[in-house]
């Protein structure tokens, strides 16, 4: 290797390391809330399943930001926004741990706080690995980067239920907000080498938004991907904002062994993003792979729905990892293949408008998951509803892709 190929190659692993790291906390601190939904409900005097509704507002704020994230990425440097969406991260959960009971409805300031800090953290990291990553990697590195929305939940999983024992839930989120801090120091770091590309004097406007939206629906590639992504997120937020609190209350679990589930669920995850960008990479067509993925998720789906104490632990547990594999395994492959169609330098600004029908699928998902719960005095429609989510969607994308577009890669 040349020493310009092994400066690349150091970027590109710098540039990995930077955007998975930062990933990490933000989803660690959006999922904080719903793993430890069943003592912030009863301290604050709500419903834990109503924790939906916190997650939806979550992605009302990630919607909005990553919709308007391209104009600031390319003004400030993408790694400079993430700091700024970590920080914002950090704040909102720190005054979810300090919100009085008798405060609660400012639970929605909060919510849409850490929506704002999450949103763009997506676009501003396929920028800097669309830019760095070698082409015939390209699934597999963002599959990797994306590893950290499962991985950030799987120590909230494995961790929080835990603390919040220790020291209690408030003292445990403030102590999140806290790690946020170390990694926006510690990002500073990166600064120089990965944001080589902004434009300070960049002017970005509602009209360049709104073109950029307009270039995502123009495209029928870029399209069907925004409206799988829709589908699929909304399938994967549900599943780790209520397993726990299903095994809770459905299946009389400890909120302990319930953690401990969700990370079984968000492990699979990781495993599946790094397995489904690997195949992506060197076996299958982009395409093939998330329909397979969303119809295994179906599967999944159908088979939660029917679950009942009685079941042995080790089923429930088998079920919610291959869950996770696929309904939270499908990210990298989707962005890498936004990338792959977007117009050269713009994958930012493709993935933040794509980014915005994914959070709308987030947004509507869970109070959706929530209603019907509630409505049925239960949880098994919300999970057929996940199931049935899935299962369209890939019937939708197999029956509109060309053969020649699933055919195995040789």
């Amino acid at each position: 290797m040349t020493g310009a190929g092994r400066r690349s190659h150091r970027t590109a692993l710098v540039a990995l390391a930077a955007t998975l790291a930062i990933q990490v906390f933000t989803s660690l601190a959006a999922t904080a809330p719903a793993v430890l939904a069943p003592e912030l409900g009863s301290d604050m005097g709500l419903a834990p399943k109503w924790i939906g509704v916190f997650v939806g507002l979550v992605y009302v704020g990630a919607m909005l930001a990553s919709l308007a994230s391209a104009g600031f990425i390319e003004r400030f440097g993408a790694i400079r926004v993430s700091q700024v969406c970590v920080l914002l991260c950090a704040v909102g959960i720190i005054a979810v741990g300090l919100l009085p009971g008798s405060l609660a409805g400012l639970l929605i300031v909060a919510a849409i706080v850490i929506g704002l800090g999450y949103g763009p953290i997506t676009p501003a990291s396929s920028q800097v690995l669309a830019r760095t990553t070698p082409p015939s990697q390209m699934a597999l590195m963002f599959s990797i980067k994306q590893t950290g929305v499962p991985a950030g939940a799987a120590l909230a999983g494995a961790l929080l239920p835990v603390a919040a024992l220790a020291i209690g839930w408030r003292e445990t989120m403030v102590a999140v907000g806290i790690v946020g801090l170390v990694v926006i120091a510690a990002a500073q770091s990166t600064r120089r080498a990965l944001d080589t590309d902004n434009a300070p004097g960049k002017a970005f406007s509602l009209r360049v938004i709104a073109a950029r939206l307009q270039l995502v629906a123009k495209s029928p590639a870029l399209s069907e991907l925004a409206a799988l992504g829709f589908a699929y997120a909304a399938v994967q937020v549900c599943l780790t904002s209520f397993l726990v609190v299903f095994l809770h209350d459905a299946l009389r679990w400890s909120l302990v062994a319930s953690g401990l589930a969700l990370t079984a669920a968000t492990a699979g995850g990781v495993v599946g993003r790094i397995v489904w960008g690997a195949l992506v990479d060197h076996l299958l067509a982009p395409r093939r792979a998330l329909c397979l993925i969303g119809l295994i998720a179906g599967l999944c789906g159908v088979t939660m729905a029917f679950a009942t104490p009685a079941w042995p632990v080790w089923i429930i547990l088998s079920v919610a990892a291959l869950f996770g594999g696929t309904a939270i395994g499908w990210n990298g492959v989707q962005l890498s293949e936004l990338a792959r169609q977007a117009p050269p330098g713009s994958a930012g600004a493709v993935t933040g408008a794509a980014g915005f029908v994914t959070f709308a699928g987030v947004v509507v998902g869970p109070p959706l998951f929530a209603v019907l719960s509630a409505l049925t005095d239960g949880y098994r429609t919300g999970f057929l509803f996940l199931a049935t989510l899935s299962l369209v969607a890939a019937a939708v994308l197999h029956f509109r892709t060309p053969v020649a577009a699933i055919a195995i890669r040789q």
